[in-house]
């Protein structure tokens, strides 16, 4: 008989290898399904992990994307990585990164075509409240009336995605642009536009606050009273309201730092790689973030390194589709698949398996 036995502590082991494990087990499963598909599994492995960065004829493009398509993912990561470890479960950072879009993009429009310095600072505010705000309305309804923040903020992405579509079409339509949805193009604005600090790298400033969220989530959780307080929140909550920790304001804190981080990384993304607010504006960085979060082991030094894994695949499985015509919707099920292994090897962190008679 094979049963599982709870470990009296998480093995330290199984923590570290547990996200290696998973990427492992991808990379096996994966390439059976692009077998299944027809299509060679090693060379799509391989052209998924290695040629963006080693192809001589692809890296020259591909390392410099790496950065940019890490940027948001990281910076989103990390502002759910602050909640997940106090029990918070936003989903919902999908539709703050779309309104965080909206806000700054919005802020700036009004004042075409202004060229004052003080125009982006702005619009990082700007994206930064309304990523915020967002956030706000399923903290308010959970410390308020006791609602599911899962829900909540789940559901709201749908009316983010409406109210993208809306503006599109209608508020910040471009009044040049013959009729057609979306707004003016922020690269075409210098004074709007997000650009290459350094040329050829792909370092821009949602690169820079990337960077700027996993040091200051370190010290968050590493020297910090309130860091503290999240985690005893998430791992011990009777023992967090003993010690005197205000629930509500975790919860406020919590959803309301993710929502700001969210909403700069869709306000970054809509000045910088994808230039103008459009119906189609929002990639999935929301949803895919949650995976980063979890892979990096809600560390924010993880989440950094899980973020760039991440970004190399979806650089990777562009050029898969590109080279080797893999669908699409194959490399969202790869991804995928890392979460789902991720979750499957994790069980040991807490279990160990038993071989004979006895209960589970």
């Amino acid at each position: 008989m094979i049963h599982l036995e709870k470990r009296p502590q998480p093995s330290q082991v199984w923590t570290v290898i547990t996200p290696v494990l998973a990427v492992i087990l991808t990379m096996i499963v994966g390439g059976m399904m692009f077998a299944a598909l027809g299509k060679p599994p090693l060379e799509a492995i391989r052209t998924i992990f290695w040629d963006p960065l080693f192809h001589p004829q692809f890296a020259g493009y591909s390392r410099p994307q790496l950065l940019v398509k890490a940027g948001p993912l990281i910076l989103i990561a990390i502002g759910l990585s602050v909640g997940f470890r106090a029990g918070i479960w936003n989903i919902g950072a999908e539709g703050q990164y779309i309104m965080g879009a909206i806000c700054g993009a919005g802020a700036s429009l009004a004042l075409y075509p202004s060229d004052s310095i003080l125009l982006f600072p702005m619009m990082v505010i700007a994206g930064a409240l309304g990523g915020w705000a967002w956030s706000m309305i399923p903290a308010i309804l959970k410390t308020k009336f006791g609602t599911n923040e899962i829900l909540v903020s789940l559901m709201l992405v749908y009316v983010a995605e409406s109210i993208l579509a809306s503006v599109s079409s209608g508020l910040l339509r471009n009044p040049d642009g013959m009729g057609f949805p979306g707004s003016r193009n922020f690269q075409q604005w210098d004074a709007a536009a997000n650009k290459e600090l350094i040329a050829n790298t792909g370092m821009h400033w949602g690169v820079v606050f990337a960077l700027i969220a996993v040091i200051a989530a370190y010290v968050l959780f590493a020297r910090h009273i309130r860091g503290f307080q999240i985690r005893l929140s998430g791992e011990a909550p009777r023992a967090a309201r003993f010690a005197g920790v205000n629930p509500n304001r975790i919860v406020i804190f919590c959803l309301g730092t993710a929502g700001a981080l969210a909403g700069l990384a869709g306000l970054f993304e809509v000045t910088g790689p994808a230039g103008q607010i459009s119906i189609d504006f929002n990639s999935g960085y929301g949803f895919t973030a949650i995976i980063v979060a979890f892979l990096g082991r809600l560390h924010p030094v993880g989440i950094l390194l899980a973020g760039l894994l991440m970004a190399l695949t979806y650089i990777g499985g562009e050029l898969a589709q590109l080279m080797l015509g893999v669908p699409g919707a194959s490399i969202q099920l790869f991804q995928g698949m890392l979460l789902f292994f991720l979750l499957a090897t994790d069980v040991f962190t807490n279990y160990r398996i038993r071989f004979g008679q006895g209960a589970a």
